[in-house]
């Protein structure tokens, strides 16, 4: 199920014109984890946080820890994982900015 700050993120990233993207892209090659979206050819990838201030499952320990262990197996596939809330979607600072930041990242990794 997607969430509607995902949804978003897929029609800022769309509109913004970045390279075509995966979503829910699994990329350990035994557990189930995924990525909200993905640039597999460049090991780059997006996770959309949600209930950042409102004790959602991303704040809360159990769901803090297992987000810690999929992000850090993830580095060491050398995958680079950007993390966003959703001010940071809307965010007017380029340096801030979720599709800017993930631009930059694109172009940093770009083969």
């Amino acid at each position: 199920m997607t969430s509607t700050l995902e949804e978003l993120f897929a029609f800022q990233a769309t509109a913004a014109g970045l390279p075509a993207f995966e979503r829910e892209y699994r990329f350990h090659p035994t557990r189930k984890w995924r990525f909200d979206f993905a640039w597999p050819d460049r090991k780059v990838a997006c996770e959309i946080e949600g209930g950042a201030w409102s004790n959602g499952r991303h704040t809360r320990g159990p769901g803090f820890v297992a987000d810690c262990e999929k992000y850090n197996s993830a580095n060491g596939f050398g995958w680079h994982v950007y993390r966003f809330t959703a001010d940071m979607l809307n965010n007017t600072d380029p340096e801030k900015n979720a599709i800017e930041i993930v631009r930059k990242a694109l172009e940093a990794y770009g083969l």
